[in-house]
């Protein structure tokens, strides 16, 4: 391991409460995965905090959007074991477990003749089912999430109708629907332009806060991640090469080891906040 990557790489104290422990997040033990003999993830162990928004960064093929895709249970993992909020995450029933965790995929799926309060409305499907009543409870948390993410007056538009930063927040509103613990996001910004990137990870970021979620996206943009992230993770490889805050991953060493490629930084004219750039 280089040795710039090897000075940021640290474990995560357990927080701790008033009442004693608090569960984390996630707590990752050996977890592997492999696609015949090409191992994707070798063995990663790591423990994530409730409440925090966690940066996963790399180059590409290096393990984020398949961990992400275990850590919302759409694959299984080869090998190791993963808790979620201190129970096995394998354990969970599927409604309870829609419930905690909201996922977003690279490539949303379609939403052909749904108008956007449809879409959202979708979010609450984990709490009554298909056959379940919609009650006036739901009807609420749809209007909250509609207000939270400034969709209110798209609620009645085709969500095909949208532009690229609009679908993506009526996404967003479906998950903030479930009353969800915890957003794991790919790569929510790949197909917006810079000003919706912001928006959206702002959003994020906002939503988190105001309402205690936990969130695990992944980024190509080290200085996005740097603006929005409590915390980054930096795969190479499918091992975990640097872990820390922004200000400990944006260093010339680091990012020049992480990517293989000569990089510098310089801080930003305003927040003094450090930037990233090619050399």
């Amino acid at each position: 391991m280089a040795q710039g990557l090897h000075d940021v790489v640290s474990g995560t104290v357990a927080g701790v409460g008033a009442s004693g422990p608090t569960p984390a997040l996630y707590e990752l033990d050996g977890v592997a995965f492999a696609i015949g003999r090409q191992t994707i993830l070798p063995g990663l162990s790591l423990r994530l905090e409730q409440g925090r928004i966690y940066g996963l960064v790399g180059p590409n093929g290096s393990g984020k959007s398949t961990l992400v895709r275990i850590l919302a249970r759409q694959q299984p993992p080869s090998a190791g074991s993963i808790r979620f909020l201190g129970q096995n995450l394998a354990g969970f029933g599927a409604r309870p477990l829609a419930r905690a965790v909201a996922y977003m995929p690279q490539f949303t799926p379609p939403a052909e003749g749904m108008t956007v309060r449809e879409l959202v409305t979708l979010g609450r499907f984990p709490w009554h089912g298909a056959l379940g009543r919609f009650g006036e409870h739901d009807a609420a948390k749809v209007a909250e999430a509609l207000a939270e993410t400034g969709l209110e007056r798209f609620a009645d538009r085709l969500v095909d109708t949208l532009s690229g930063g609009e679908r993506q927040r009526a996404w967003l509103a479906m998950m903030l629907a479930q009353d969800t613990r915890c957003l794991l996001l790919d790569e929510p910004t790949s197909a917006l332009d810079i000003a919706h990137q912001a928006e959206m990870l702002d959003l994020v970021r906002a939503l988190s806060r105001a309402r205690g979620i936990g969130a695990v996206i992944v980024l190509h943009d080290i200085n996005m991640a740097a603006r929005l992230c409590d915390e980054i993770l930096a795969l190479r490889g499918g091992s975990l090469v640097a872990r820390g805050a922004p200000e400990a991953i944006m260093r010339p060493d680091v990012l020049s080891d992480l990517y293989g490629i000569a990089m510098g930084i310089v801080p930003h004219p305003a927040t003094g906040e450090p930037i990233g750039f090619l050399q």
